[in-house]
This record gives structure tokens, C-alpha cells and sequence, in this order.
């Protein structure tokens, strides 16, 4: 009995030493263009990285040094975080200027850290822009009348435009703040200019691309067709309204444009590529092309009865895409979501899903598989997550398989081994490459599974069906 109570009461004294961990940030060196007006600010994912919280602005010490008390949490609890002046165009950068991960900082590690933040995204308030010239603003205030409110328009036009009398199909996009401009960001741009002009360079037609800001505080509101009960939202079902009846029109009546649905793609990643997947379900008889990064299906299961309820209208190419280290149940919604499209009227024809292999929830991924998103939805590429080779693609027999199976176009491979890989993007196994060609898997379980074979110059995959 004394025994219980001493363990009780040790346990009790622990878990109130965990709470009583604090963290005093003191920033010891500044950028010297740091505009003497302005105030500090830390954000992070204790405050829904809110740049410009007043609850989260730096004070000046005795030393006339910057510094903030975080209140207090438990020990071994970790945070994230960036010190700003107010706003994602004033984030603080490396040395160079260029972007940094986010900081971290677990409570227990010491009660004092001293911060050096080396620049600003702005220059400390002159301009250091990375959009390329044939990036416009449409818009600082364009109305969104479903809403009642107003927002940033970007647009891209490919490198042509001027010197031609060409329509263009269109791409619309959500977080425009992320799409082209560093200096602009929240973490890091997507570079779609600067990917798109390279494509344009090579002979690809590419596509002009809308960019809509996020509304900071409306975004989960604006990107959300139905609320959810911790982070609530519900607006999404007027801002798609907005894109469709509203901005649309406009851009059409404006510039050059392939107006046909089968010239116009919506695109965007978390939330926002949970508000396309809606778009493009909804708007069936305006979209045929829906790029989903890193989707939020799980922000509400109404997102699955829609799905079917939406059932195929139109021909729609769905590009799905997300990174292994996202979180768990990000791979499996994403291919659950395949699925659920297929029971709705879908073909595999009309769907790519990708997932890559230590991929991140961030603007890094989204950048990175930006291009293989546009070729795939705006060209020709095939909708398996195998390659094109100059002679034929990966080839698979028996396929399904039960013990074993042979790649039949081996001769026309260079290769020395090659991997299966599950669903997730997870190594199941390897081989060395054999003479006969043939490679056994019957110790696998019944399920779909990537075979990738490493030739110079690309990856080529191909979809194996083990059967029992």
C-alpha cells in the first residue's frame, strides 16, 4: 500500500516537473538592414504559424536584445518554428539568402537559446523577388463576391505568349503566395515559373497558370467543402464557386485562352489539393484535369460519399501524389481514394498515383514532382507508375503471379538489380539481375506491389499483382 502511494505520488511530482519546462529565445544577432521600426516575431506550429501574432512578438531586454518566454510544456515535447517581422515576405533566411528548415527545439534541452538570424526574405525591405519576368500580378484586390472578400491574383504566361497568336490551356492553382516568389513564401517557392520555362525550352506547349492567394486565416475556411470539428472551415463549396463562375470568365475574357474543359486543370496540395479533388468532381462539365498533392482526405469522411455520389460525368485525369513521411494513413487515404474513384466510374487510365519515397509534407516534394504533375495531365504520359522506353516499357510475366515471375523485356534493359517495393513506397526486396530472367516472390503476401528496375538515365516501375 505504502509502496502504491509512493509511486503515485512520484509520478505525480514527474509529470509536474515535465509541465514546468520553458524555453527563452534571445536573438543575439540581426541582419544590420533589419528596419529599426520593425517588430519580431516567432511562429510555429504552436500557433498555426500565424507570422504576426501579437501573442508571439519578441520584447527588448535590458541589453536591447530580442527576446520571447514560450509558456511552458512538457519535457520532450518538441516545437517548430522561424522568426519573422510580421509576415511570410518578411521570414527570416540563411547566409546566403536562401531558405532554411524550419528550427526545432525539444523542452528539457536548456532553458536559454541564443538566436543569429543571417536575412530576410525582402532584404530587410528592398526587393530580392525570384518570380521570373513573364509572372504578372492580374489583381492585388480581386473580388471573391461568393465570399465577400478580396485576394491576391498571380498569373503565368508561357514564354511565347507575347510573340504569338496562340490559345493556351489553363491551370489553376491555390497558395499563390507559394507558387512562384521566394519572397513571397511561406516556406519555399514551387518554382512552377522557372519549371515551366524550362519545359517551354524543350519544346513543351505549356499550360498558363492562375494563381490564387490563400486567405492566411480563411485558408482551412476557403479550402474546405465541409467543417470539421476541431479545425472547423466549410467555405470551400463559394471559393469553388468563385474559381468556376467568377475568376474563370475573367481570365478567359482577358488573355488567350483554350477555354474547352478538356484544356483546363485545377492543382494544389494539402488542403489545397483536397479543395481541386472537390473542383474537379463538382465541375465536371469545366475541369478535366485534377493535380492532388498531398490531399487532405482525412480532414472529413464526407470527402468518400461525395466521391461516389459525384460519380464519372466527364473524362478526368486525377494526378495523385504524396511523400512517404507525411504522417501515417497519407498512402493509404491516397490510394483508398484510387479506389473509391474507380467504384465511382473512373478507368486506371484516368489515374497516376505516386508515392515517393521519404517524402516530406512540404513545398521541397510539391516542387519536386511538379513537372512529372504537368507532363502527365497537359501531355501524353502513360497513367501507370511505369516509364516509357525507347524500346517498350517494363513487362511482366504472369502477371498476377503466384511464386514467380520473369521481365520478358530484359533484353532491352541495361540493369543489375532491381527492387519490389509495396504500396508505400516501402523496399520489400532486391535482386541481383539473373541470366533466365526470372525472380521469385512467393514468400510475399497477396497485394500489389512496384517492381523498379534502375537503367541509365531513368527509373522504370511496373505494377506486379501477387496472387495466393
Amino acid at each position: 500500500m505504502k509502496k502504491s502511494i509512493f509511486l503515485t505520488f512520484l509520478s505525480i511530482i514527474m509529470t509536474f516537473n515535465m509541465i514546468q519546462a520553458q524555453v527563452t529565445f534571445t536573438v543575439v544577432s540581426l541582419p544590420a538592414n533589419t528596419p529599426p521600426e520593425d517588430n519580431l516575431y516567432i511562429a510555429g506550429d504552436f500557433n498555426g504559424w500565424n507570422p504576426g501574432a501579437e501573442a508571439q512578438k519578441l520584447q527588448k531586454n535590458e541589453e536591447d536584445q530580442w527576446f520571447i518566454t514560450l509558456p511552458a510544456a512538457n519535457e520532450g515535447s518538441s516545437i517548430q518554428f522561424k522568426f519573422t517581422r510580421g509576415s511570410w515576405d518578411k521570414v527570416e533566411k540563411g547566409a546566403s539568402g536562401e531558405e532554411i528548415p524550419n528550427r526545432t527545439f525539444t523542452y528539457g534541452n536548456g532553458q536559454t537559446v541564443e538566436v543569429t538570424i543571417y536575412n530576410w526574405a525582402d532584404g530587410g525591405g528592398g526587393s530580392s523577388s525570384t518570380a521570373a519576368a513573364n509572372v504578372s500580378i492580374v489583381d492585388e484586390n480581386f473580388l471573391i463576391p461568393q465570399l465577400s472578400r478580396t485576394r491576391r491574383v498571380w498569373i503565368y504566361l508561357p514564354p511565347d505568349y507575347e510573340n504569338s497568336q496562340k490559345d493556351y490551356p489553363v491551370l489553376y492553382m491555390h497558395d499563390g503566395q507559394n507558387l512562384f516568389d521566394n519572397q513571397t513564401s511561406f516556406v519555399g517557392e514551387w518554382e512552377v515559373d522557372e519549371t515551366l520555362n524550362t519545359m517551354a525550352d524543350e519544346g513543351f506547349n505549356v499550360p498558363i497558370v492562375v494563381g490564387v492567394d490563400n486567405g492566411g486565416d480563411d485558408r482551412i475556411g476557403e479550402y474546405t467543402p465541409w467543417s470539421n470539428p476541431q479545425y472547423g472551415g466549410g467555405d470551400g463549396d463559394k471559393y469553388a464557386q468563385f474559381i468556376v463562375e467568377t475568376l474563370k470568365p475573367f481570365i478567359d475574357a482577358n488573355y488567350r485562352t483554350l477555354p474547352g474543359r478538356e484544356n483546363t486543370g485545377v492543382m494544389g496540395s494539402s488542403l489545397g489539393g483536397l479543395i481541386s479533388h472537390y473542383i474537379a468532381l463538382k465541375y465536371q462539365e469545366t475541369f478535366s484535369k485534377a493535380g492532388l498533392f498531398s490531399p487532405s482526405y482525412w480532414f472529413s469522411d464526407n470527402v468518400w460519399g461525395f466521391t461516389l455520389d459525384q460519380g464519372k460525368q466527364q473524362p478526368v485525369r486525377f494526378y495523385q501524389m504524396c511523400g512517404t513521411n507525411e504522417g501515417a494513413g497519407v498512402v493509404e487515404n491516397m490510394m483508398r481514394m484510387s479506389d473509391t474513384l474507380k467504384k465511382a466510374g473512373f478507368t486506371d487510365e484516368e489515374i497516376k498515383n505516386k508515392s515517393v519515397v521519404d517524402g516530406q509534407h512540404n513545398e521541397a516534394l510539391w516542387k519536386s514532382e511538379f513537372r512529372g504533375a504537368i507532363e502527365w495531365l497537359f501531355g501524353s504520359g502513360p497513367a501507370s507508375t511505369g516509364s516509357l522506353l525507347p524500346k517498350g516499357k517494363l513487362e511482366l510475366f504472369p502477371n498476377p503471379t503466384g511464386e514467380e515471375f520473369r521481365i520478358i523485356n530484359g533484353e532491352n534493359l541495361k540493369f543489375d538489380s532491381l527492387t519490389i517495393l509495396d504500396i508505400s513506397g516501402k523496399e520489400i526486396k532486391s535482386f541481383k539481375r539473373t541470366v533466365s530472367g526470372t525472380y521469385s516472390v512467393k514468400e510475399l503476401n497477396s497485394g500489389i506491389y512496384l517492381v523498379r528496375v534502375n537503367t541509365p538515365g531513368t527509373t522504370v516501375e511496373a505494377k506486379l499483382v501477387k496472387g495466393k
